[in-house]
């Protein structure tokens, strides 16, 4: 049984500037949904106050909460923050939590959004409104689930607020392999970081993945993976760089799999990017990550 962590506030309607976002996540459950059995479906609570107090300015989550976030703040988010939005993003913080105690316990899960990782500790950015891999991972770590863990971006674009918002805390570690000239414009610095040229190919980036997160892994030995499994990196995405194809995003998945398995490393997952038009495609990739992770690790149990 793979574990899916899904909440009814994760499919809202789509918005102007990114439609894909919010409505990707309908069509991400529906095709899950088709897998019968096999999965195992779990739905989170809204993280509550303390912990995301705990990561960002208390001020700004008050903002979100009440659905008044200022309008410069909104235009860096890239989205207006209503009622919905602010439900929507606390249960996705909620869900990338339980995501990740549902993998130490099964070995892998999966939550069916998240992966917020532009959220900053006093605004939103990026289509990001509270950054749920942070929160998520000073939770783990404070309430005594595990004492090391690393958050593993391989988004398109570097995962600058989970680098800011986790530097200096005890036992997470952070690691981005990304697009050098894409977005964001101003890098944070994680434990880890690989910047990538334009136009990478599989074979290059699967290269450079396995060369730098192998011996991160060995050296931080954490117990548990937030990862966050954005599917941007793909050839055709409209705010991706670099140049994976679907075989590719296959064999990252099937990667970094290993790489925690051999280690014996409980993995949980998130949605990340995938932006375009074709949204059923891009729901299409999303799925095909979670089925790829979740297949090794059901593979190593059996």
């Amino acid at each position: 049984m793979i574990p899916i962590v899904h909440h009814p506030a994760y499919v809202s309607t789509a918005h102007a500037n990114s439609p894909t976002q919010l409505s990707k996540n309908g069509l991400l459950r529906d095709l899950l949904r088709a897998e019968g059995a096999r999965l195992g479906w779990f739905e989170p609570e809204p993280m509550p106050r303390a912990w995301l107090d705990a990561v960002h300015d208390p001020e700004y989550v008050a903002e979100v909460l009440a659905a008044r976030v200022p309008a410069e703040k909104e235009r860096r988010i890239g989205f207006a923050v209503t009622a919905a939005v602010a439900d929507r993003s606390r249960h996705v913080v909620g869900g990338t939590w339980l995501a990740g105690r549902l993998a130490l316990e099964h070995g892998y899960a999966a939550n069916t959004a998240g992966g917020s990782h532009h959220a900053l500790a006093g605004t939103g950015s990026g289509y990001c409104v509270l950054n749920d891999l942070a929160v998520a991972a000073v939770r783990l770590v404070e309430e005594g689930a595990v004492e090391r863990l690393l958050v593993v971006d391989c988004d398109v674009h570097q995962g600058d607020g989970t680098a800011s918002l986790c530097a200096g805390r005890t036992g997470i570690a952070t690691y981005s392999i990304h697009a050098e000239k894409n977005f964001p414009a101003r890098k944070a610095r994680s434990t880890l970081d690989v910047a990538l040229p334009d136009k990478t190919g599989d074979a290059a980036y699967l290269r450079a993945l396995e060369e730098t997160l192998a011996p991160l892994l060995d050296s931080v030995r954490p117990q548990l993976i937030l990862y966050q499994a954005g599917v941007d990196p793909f050839g055709g995405d409209r705010l991706g760089r670099l140049a994976l194809t679907q075989g590719g995003l296959i064999a990252r998945e099937t990667l970094v799999a290993r790489l925690a398995i051999q280690r014996g490393i409980p993995l949980a997952s998130t949605v990340g990017g995938g932006y375009g038009a074709d949204t059923a495609a891009i729901a299409a990739r999303h799925a095909t990550a979670i089925l790829t992770l979740g297949g090794a690790y059901a593979a190593r149990a059996s």
